[in-house]
């Protein structure tokens, strides 16, 4: 679509400019990751759901996987989700405790290009009121390349709390990272 305005200060001689407004239809592609040593494929309530929240979102929730909280393998299973693949959000839940071997925050730290701290902060502020652990959480967001990649913890409770959090922003993130440069 094409948005013809006058411009204020050549009013009178005829010039205009153009905004483009990239209209699109189409619903950005998530991924789930779980991520736990313990958790088994049946047992996964907080990948269900989120696939649930995801799919409720508006979301094309093109798989979801469960993966061991192993540091490289978390790292490698991210880069494969984001690198040329057009998924544009990538959302993992589980290994963000203080356990030794809750080693999501550092494997996202160790893929991103660009922090989103915000988010993080966001969800750690809203849901400390409803669970005081929630500040316990050491999830961390950020992008590489298109794609967004956000941390949750494992627990359904915090799944849902935490992502009724991003709701309000998660599509304009979504858009502005798409390419949409309107605000």
């Amino acid at each position: 679509m094409i948005n013809k305005q006058k411009l204020p200060s050549l009013r009178g001689r005829g010039a205009y400019f153009f905004h483009l407004i990239i209209v699109t239809n189409e619903k950005p592609k998530a991924m789930v990751i779980s991520i736990s040593d313990t958790r088994e494929a049946a047992e996964d309530a907080s990948g269900d759901l989120l696939v649930g929240l995801l799919s409720e979102f508006g979301a094309d929730v093109v798989g979801k996987l469960l993966i061991t909280d192993e540091l490289s393998e978390i790292a490698e299973t991210l880069k494969k989700c984001t690198d040329g693949s057009g998924i544009d959000l990538v959302v993992t839940t589980g290994g963000t405790g203080f356990s030794p071997r809750d080693n999501t925050p550092e494997a996202t730290r160790a893929v991103i290009e660009r922090e989103a701290p915000g988010l993080a902060e966001a969800m750690r502020r809203e849901t400390a009121g409803k669970t005081p652990l929630a500040i316990l959480s050491r999830g961390v967001c950020g992008i590489r390349g298109n794609s967004l990649i956000i941390n949750l913890p494992g627990s359904p409770k915090a799944v849902a709390e935490c992502f009724e959090v991003l709701r309000t922003v998660l599509r304009h993130a979504l858009r502005v990272l798409a390419g949409d440069r309107v605000h």
